[in-house]
């Protein structure tokens, strides 16, 4: 694929800057930075420049494709088998003796990563286009918003979801942690992916139950799509039972049913977009293969619901297929409480 140069390296540079400062890199620090084939040239570059200029040091670890031959996508996130660390000791020692790894390769729900991440090192994920990243470069602010919404869903015992489209989904609460997602690693252990800017859990296993309904122009995730008519799944005992609607849920079974997994039709992680800068109409406007959505993902208000694993947060489900879809004009109330409303965010 060309290369697009939309900003310059100082610009690029500038962003990492300030998230390598919130991420409390300091000199001397071993830092790490994760590559593959499909890393972007300026990502790297600007990376190793903001981090020279920091005195860190700095180490490169560069690793082949996996699982291409098993996938339908070339999205990053479209198949969560086995990584280029699966059985290679000598790479993962390199990553769990860092103080930060810059993940631009993309490691997501891997045993790996939440080894290296118990022994205290940071991972920072940053694989979208260079222009993405420096539109929503974070800020103390994101931090504080996400971190207070945060809270709130952790408190909570039961979420409902509705629409006037017709979803009503009830997700008892309180065995798995709410997690923040706002940019940055600001602490030992800490996962994070630039850009972002949500807050989610994982509903108690085999709880949820009701019906979603994905509207016209909510987005599906690896697909890169916005639906165009729609969909609707029942869900009982924590699990998608039955997709039924015209086209774009025929595509929605069949790309599920190729992974053979039943596991990949559970509910996985469950929240709600709190990124103003980050916008719905973004993906309309790029190639599928340049990003793999996080404007989708964090535009605020979204209520975004995952089918797939939830081993990230402590669970034993792990299965190759992880779907992420963003629904707008939803209501998500915490034990009767609005959080969002038709699609705006409620603030305390």
């Amino acid at each position: 694929m060309e290369t697009i140069v939309a900003i310059t390296d100082y610009q690029l540079m500038q962003a990492w800057t300030q998230v390598l400062t919130l991420s409390k890199v300091k000199e001397g620090q071993a830092v790490t930075i994760l590559t593959g084939e499909n890393t972007h040239p300026q990502t790297l570059r600007t990376a190793h420049m903001a981090l020279e200029a920091m005195r860190a040091v700095v180490t490169q670890v560069h690793l082949p494709p996996v699982n291409a031959e098993k996938s339908l996508s070339r999205d990053l996130v479209s198949f969560l088998g086995e990584t280029a660390l699966t059985n290679n000791p000598a790479a993962i020692a390199a990553l769990k003796s860092s103080d930060l790894v810059l993940d631009l390769m993309t490691l997501l729900f891997s045993p790996e990563q939440l080894e290296i991440l118990k022994g205290g090192t940071k991972i920072l994920l940053a694989v979208e286009p260079p222009e993405v990243l420096c539109r929503l470069v974070p800020t103390i602010d994101d931090k504080v918003r996400v971190k207070e919404a945060t809270s709130r869903l952790a408190a909570a015992r039961m979420m409902r979801v509705t629409s006037e489209a017709g979803t009503d989904l009830t997700c008892p609460l309180g065995e798995f942690p709410a997690l923040s997602e706002y940019g940055f690693v600001d602490e030992p252990g800490r996962w994070d992916h630039w850009p972002s800017g949500f807050t989610l859990t994982w509903p108690n296993e085999r709880q949820t139950c009701g019906t979603i309904i994905i509207d016209k122009g909510d987005i599906l995730l690896p697909q890169k799509t916005y639906v165009s008519e729609p969909i609707a799944l029942t869900v009982e005992g924590g699990y998608a039972t039955d997709i039924r609607g015209g086209v774009d849920a025929e595509l929605l079974r069949d790309y599920m049913e190729s992974f053979d997994d039943p596991e990949g039709y559970a509910i996985s992680h469950i929240g709600w977009g709190l990124q103003p800068r980050a916008r719905w109409s973004q993906m309309g406007l790029y190639d599928r293969e340049a990003q793999i959505g996080m404007d989708a993902r964090a535009f605020e208000g979204n209520f975004l619901f995952s089918l797939g694993p939830n081993n990230e947060a402590g669970g034993e489900r792990t299965t190759a297929c992880h779907i992420d879809i963003p629904l707008r004009r939803c209501t998500v109330s915490l034990d009767g409480t609005p959080v969002v409303e038709n699609g705006r965010v409620i603030e305390n």
